[in-house]
């Protein structure tokens, strides 16, 4: 009996993202409130993201990591579609709470 491939969830690509850091924080973006967005369909993942600010540097390397760490969590055949969106702006109130915690800053 043939085995079938793990499908794509919400849940594993926010998993897949979870391994993905913010070099300058060593904190991941999900629990730094980067990820906006989750759009899943047959044959595409598309995720939005953001930083923290327009002029964070780490841009490209955060976003590249983001579609590798997906893709690697994906059935073959899926393509992934990372983007860098800017609306809304980024917030603290985005953070977990432990994220929160770890800067010493209050809910």
């Amino acid at each position: 009996m043939e085995s079938q491939p793990a499908l794509q969830t919400e849940e594993r690509v926010r998993d897949a993202l979870c391994t993905v850091d913010d070099p300058e924080v060593g904190m991941n973006i999900v629990d730094l409130g980067l990820v906006y967005r989750i759009d899943i369909a047959p044959e595409l993942v598309r995720v939005e993201l953001t930083m923290t600010t327009p002029a964070c540097p780490m841009g490209d390397l955060i976003t590249d990591n983001a579609r590798r760490a997906v893709g690697a969590a994906m059935p073959r055949g899926v393509a992934v579609d990372v983007v860098l969106v800017w609306e809304p702006p980024w917030t603290p109130d985005r953070m977990s709470e432990s994220a929160r915690q770890t800067f010493g800053w209050p809910r």
